[in-house]
């Protein structure tokens, strides 16, 4: 089973605390007492860091028992937040669905059945589910089986009208059609692992006897294999599918194992592939081919799978930092909300509540951050992050944030190779956010008082090295802050490099976790 985050340091207080924006101008400390002054004299010498001389930095600390400012550079600016926006689609989430929500997948036929014989049609009809594998597809055929079908003479259809036909986000990059990150939304769809990487197939490479042998999780024949690799010294492979294709392409030399994870490009039709593969291992034969469109009425469930909760979901769509759950639930809240499953009818839903919740200044354009037209001002995401404190769900939520410096993948997420040895190790939850040019860190950690304060921390528009080290040393330096003493000897970071991830989040690079 998956670990759970540590208990909450500071427990759950209710405050309603309000938010004020700041100019553009040098920090200064609203609080004359020493630890304060201290605390905003370090923050500026952190954030002098000349790789940030040409960059943008805005930094809010507050405190979250009094709602007061301790620290503030360009409070209300708008900034590309990257995956911070998933603080927003997560929270709105909980607060629309309930954490109790589950995604159904179910079988439906049309006709009548007449011994083994099915006369009509096979309906697949999915909700979003992006916990679905293959072994969930083949359930459900065991099921229709189990039921005595073992003829369909109509069609095998796929109801993916839940949400509407647009698969990919505004303004998504055009070179991450392929990408696993980016892969496509469909309200059905089907993950190759338990991260839940819906809409993606693992291709894996290895050398045997001088050739190299090719595998996918889960074993479909959806996609086509085109491999020109060959056995070598050194393993320097590229697995690549081809841009509106089913075609996988995979050049190089292979020594020893690796694997990629690749989106497809229709999900329905992966999802739908995989059922009708399972039906045939269980004997069941559809006549007719598959298509796409929505259940007639009056058609008869034969079967049905529910996914986890939402609750448990947000483990590994918060710790992983993952996209595709992101605008899944975007389109769920729409669906849910305006009986619309689209991205626009999902995000109005995400907007309004995070404007009800104090998050002023705010652009969404999808659900994940992959947008770069995407943003937030960091004074909008700490008064955000206070207000959803008084929430009956906010317990659960908050325990899905990453936590710095644990390195177990459910809990320290994004952040288990960052801080450890700190005081922010076990100390910090946060929210990671990664784009090229683009790092955020948002999120609660209590103080060497015991004081509970919440802080955003974005940096946009640097060029080269990333500036994850700078968010780090500010993070650290808030978790030794107390308002009674200096801050002591200078911020000390131990095991806080990335890794291989650089400027993305850790769990987007998929082989190489860091």
């Amino acid at each position: 089973m998956r670990r759970t985050s540590a208990s909450l340091v500071a427990g759950t207080l209710v405050a309603a605390l309000a938010w004020a924006s700041s100019p553009s101008s040098p920090a200064v400390a609203l609080d004359p007492s020493v630890g304060v002054a201290d605390l905003t004299q370090d923050l500026n010498q952190i954030l002098s860091d000349s790789r940030l001389t040409i960059a943008r930095a805005g930094v809010v600390v507050k405190s979250a028992e009094s709602g007061e400012e301790l620290y503030a550079t360009d409070a209300g600016k708008l900034l590309i937040p990257a995956s911070n926006t998933k603080l927003f689609t997560s929270a709105a989430a909980a607060e629309t669905l309930g954490l109790d929500y589950r995604f159904t997948t179910s079988v439906l036929s049309t006709g009548r059945k007449a011994g083994k014989v099915l006369t009509g049609d096979l309906v697949l009809r999915g909700t979003g589910d992006p916990t679905m594998l293959a072994e969930d597809y083949d359930a459900l055929a065991a099921k229709v089986a189990g039921a005595g079908v073992k003829v369909v003479t109509g069609k095998l259809v796929a109801d993916d009208t839940w949400f509407d036909a647009r698969r990919l986000g505004n303004d998504w990059a055009w070179d991450d059609e392929t990408a696993y990150y980016a892969a496509p939304i469909s309200a059905l769809t089907a993950s190759p692992d338990k991260d839940y990487d819906a809409g993606s197939v693992i291709v894996a490479v290895s050398a045997e006897n001088g050739k190299v042998k090719v595998t996918t999780t889960p074993d479909t024949g959806y996609l086509k294999i085109v491999n020109r690799a060959t056995a070598g010294s050194e393993t320097d492979v590229l697995i690549e599918r081809q841009h509106g294709t089913r075609t996988v392409v995979i050049t190089g030399t292979v020594a020893d194992p690796y694997q990629e994870w690749v989106a497809v490009d229709d999900p329905t039709a992966y999802a739908s592939s995989l059922f009708r593969e399972s039906l045939a291992r269980h004997g069941v034969k559809v006549l007719g081919r598959t298509v796409t469109g929505a259940a007639p009425e009056g058609a008869k469930e034969l079967a049905e799978h529910e996914s986890m909760t939402l609750g448990e979901l947000l483990v590994p769509f918060m710790k992983l930092s993952n996209n595709i759950h992101a605008e899944i639930l975007t389109k769920a809240m729409g669906r849910k909300a305006a009986n619309q499953g689209t991205w626009a009818a999902g995000l109005k839903v995400t907007t309004d509540f995070a404007k009800a919740n104090g998050a002023q200044v705010i652009n969404m354009r999808d659900g994940s951050g992959l947008s770069r037209r995407d943003g937030f001002s960091p004074g909008s995401i700490v008064q955000f992050l206070s207000a959803v404190r008084g929430k009956p769900w906010f317990d659960t939520w908050y325990e899905s944030l990453p936590v710095a410096g644990n390195a177990d993948r459910f809990v320290g997420g994004t952040l288990r190779s960052r801080m450890r040895d700190t005081a922010a190790a076990g100390n910090v939850h946060a929210k990671t956010g990664s784009l090229t040019g683009v790092t955020a860190l948002s999120g609660y950690v209590t103080s060497a008082d015991g004081e509970p304060l919440i802080f955003s921390i974005m940096l946009n528009q640097y060029l080269s090295g990333s500036p994850k080290d700078i968010e780090d040393k500010i993070a650290v330096r808030l978790a030794q802050f107390s308002r009674t003493s200096a801050g002591g000897d200078p911020v000390q970071l131990r095991a806080t490099d990335p890794g291989p991830a650089g400027d993305l989040e850790c769990s987007w690079l998929k082989p190489a976790q860091c």
